[in-house]
């Protein structure tokens, strides 16, 4: 890789802050996810975000849950405003030129406001149970970065075509493989990194961006509020942070954390 270290995102190519809500779809009956968006979309949220599994990731294990890419669909008819998508769909899961249909499909439905949300998959259960080979990370990764080139290529090709160049949103922070697939395919980098740890991921990704021959700036970066305090997300914005997540779960989904960061959300972008 390239010295160079590209750290700092003083200018990055989404210069407004977003904040996005991460609707868990666990322990919760369908009508309580669906009200759940209606209410994220009405208060004026960013994005919506599920993700992609088969069982919950906390709580009962066995406990209620439902698929993402049928929800995506659901989502697309239902909302009118809102952009959203997986964070993340599991590549492991489809076969990429499905993935790819699927995507523009549902861009379709919604009118342009999909996000291709991917990662290389890391939910053992979900494999085992569902019959998929779930090899080691690398061999994840390796699959990844072949099936992002097909659905590139599938997008490039299908008819009809999508509506927009439909943003590639990619999770995960390993700094051999990840981040050199985020520099070669990625327009949202998601992470869920401190201020400390994005600070030293940022560099590494500058470098995989001079080495594919990309500019950093292109690629909109993301992290999850969790758990953060207001001098956290100040510090994660001065690093180029421009997508900020807040994830809810059922069975009782609470909207309040996430509510409290639009009003910070509109101060920055005053």
């Amino acid at each position: 890789m390239s010295s160079t270290n590209q750290t700092n995102q003083t200018e990055p190519t989404n210069k407004n802050v977003r904040i996005g809500v991460q609707i868990a779809p666990q322990h919760a009956e369908y009508s309580k996810i669906r009200d759940m968006l209606t209410e994220v979309e009405t208060r004026g949220f960013d994005v919506a975000f599920n993700w992609d599994h088969f069982f919950p990731l906390s709580g009962e294990p066995d406990g209620l849950h439902f698929e993402s890419w049928t929800i995506l669909a659901a989502w697309a008819e239902q909302t009118t405003m809102i952009e959203f998508g997986a964070l993340v769909n599991c590549n492991s899961y489809r076969n990429a030129d499905l993935q790819a249909d699927m995507g523009r499909t549902i861009d379709h439905i919604s009118g342009g406001r999909f996000i291709f949300g991917t990662g290389a998959g890391w939910f053992e259960r979900d494999y085992q149970e569902y019959g998929y080979e779930f090899g080691t990370p690398g061999t994840r990764l390796n699959a990844l970065d072949d099936s992002l080139h097909r659905i590139e290529a599938r997008w490039a090709r299908i008819n009809p075509p999508p509506t927009r160049d439909i943003p590639v949103l990619i999770g995960g922070g390993g700094e051999k493989k990840t981040l050199r697939i985020v520099a070669q395919h990625a327009d949202i980098w998601h992470s869920f990194s401190n201020p400390e740890v994005l600070e030293h991921k940022l560099g590494v990704l500058g470098a995989w961006c001079d080495e594919v021959g990309r500019d950093i700036t292109e690629i909109e970066i993301s992290t999850e509020l969790r758990g953060r305090t207001v001098a956290d997300a100040d510090a994660l914005f001065d690093l180029g942070t421009r997508l900020f997540t807040v994830g809810i779960s059922g069975p009782d989904y609470d909207l309040g954390p996430a509510t409290d960061w639009l009003a910070w959300r509109d101060s920055k972008n005053a």
